[in-house]
């Protein structure tokens, strides 16, 4: 039986507007206005319940007195997010698929102002999330997608290629425990991630090739250049952990978001030289050397994109808080992906969990949550695999209510699929 689809496109014009339609109009269509004040309301909930590491205190208040930190708390904003952004005629529809076992595809264009919000965990009833009755995903700009110089890679064709794993880079000028320092922490053999990553080496599937997979961690030699080569040598997925600057929404300069690799200050590039570090932006990605060379290269050309993405940091996928979304997510599907996993927020690491929050020392939900994005995007449904995943998380989370299952981190990933 094909899964039923739903596409949910949403506006900010004051009010927030909603549009839905099912593919093949399997249900009927539909449309609402969301009061701006009930919707804002519970936007606010839930930007004060989310880690904000650059103020005081404000990654320690997400893991231990923010909303986030219990259960009872987080399900008060869930519930107050599913009374201003699910329409009634959405939500009967989603219950009588559920009531017949059938579990649809959301298939959702959010708004800038509603951009952050987990629809996976919004709580029509006390019992019921959106992600136990539905799968979730977002939908890419459609600017992007049909853009004619794009060129698509197809999972289908490339499947059995190199997973390109830039994991933790060291960037030129910054200590481990500084602001773009390490967020894995020491890696050892033992490590799920270490783990999962020996699969990739034992098979030859792994770039950088590494025998020992910790030597894949903390490398000082992936910057831009290694990573446009071992791209163009052919990859299936690109894999990246580190940090990610997102640009403001007020600035409404998304394609300014920068992903750091160990690029130095003399790598050529739009983004200002930070130290002795020059990060690559989402505008370099779109334009290449467009301006900067006599003789300029295109953006997916240096860097083609493979078919599926991961970006785990902090904010990776933020540029759909923006009117136009010119950000890192989009600059992966400009370059040829299909599919990108991103967070929609700040992620807290492993030692944060154990050091502010007290979750056990062998407690590793990062990178737990690294390896199940990293198994999802080698199934050939993606996002359903991912959807499992999380809902045995919120499983977790209902019946055991420790922090180290809190949605705070799980739910902050989302996929957009071109």
């Amino acid at each position: 039986m094909t899964q039923p689809t739903v596409i949910v496109r949403m506006a900010d014009a004051g009010d927030v507007y909603m549009s839905w339609r099912w593919v093949a109009d399997s249900a009927p269509r539909g449309a609402s206005a969301l009061p701006e004040e009930a919707a804002m309301r519970a936007v606010s909930m839930l930007a004060d319940a989310l880690p904000q590491p650059a103020e005081s205190g404000g990654l320690e208040r997400a893991l231990t007195t923010g909303a986030f930190a219990s259960y009872e708390n987080e399900y008060l904003v869930a519930q107050a997010l599913s009374r201003a952004l699910l329409p009634y005629g959405l939500a009967a529809q989603l219950y009588e698929l559920s009531q017949r076992g059938v579990r649809p595809h959301i298939r959702l264009q959010p708004s800038p102002r509603v951009a952050q919000v987990p629809w996976e965990l919004i709580a029509p009833d006390r019992d019921i999330r959106l992600i136990d009755i539905a799968d979730v995903s977002l939908l890419a700009p459609a600017g992007i997608v049909q853009a004619p110089a794009r060129v698509a890679r197809s999972w289908a064709q490339t499947r059995s290629g190199p997973v390109v794993a830039v994991l933790d880079p060291r960037i030129p000028g910054f200590r481990a425990d500084s602001t773009l320092g390490s967020v894995l922490g020491r890696m050892t053999a033992h490590t799920p991630l270490a783990q999962r990553m020996a699969g990739y080496a034992a098979a030859g599937r792994l770039r950088p090739a590494a025998q020992d997979p910790v030597q894949v961690f903390r490398r000082t030699d992936l910057d831009r250049a290694w990573l446009g080569a071992a791209m163009s040598d052919g990859a299936s997925r690109l894999i990246y952990v580190g940090h990610v600057t997102a640009a403001v929404p007020e600035s409404g300069r998304s394609e300014d978001a920068e992903l750091h690799l160990a690029c130095t200050a003399d790598a050529v590039g739009f983004a200002a030289p930070t130290r002795t570090h020059r990060p690559l932006s989402a505008k370099d990605l779109l334009l290449g050397t467009h301006t900067l060379d006599t003789e300029p290269v295109a953006g997916p050309v240096l860097w083609p994109i493979p078919s599926r993405v991961a970006l785990i940091a902090c904010e990776s996928g933020g540029d759909l808080r923006f009117s136009e979304a010119l950000g890192l997510t989009a600059a992966m599907i400009n370059g040829g992906a299909e599919l990108v996993t991103a967070s929609r927020w700040a992620l807290p690491t492993d030692l944060a969990f154990q050091r502010i929050a007290g979750a056990p020392p062998d407690a590793h939900p990062l990178q737990q949550a690294i390896c199940a994005i990293d198994a999802a995007h080698e199934q050939p449904d993606p996002v359903t695999a991912l959807a499992d995943w999380q809902r045995a998380r919120l499983a977790a989370w209902r019946n055991e209510g420790r922090i180290e299952h809190s949605p705070v981190l799980w739910s902050a990933f989302a996929t957009v699929c071109a």
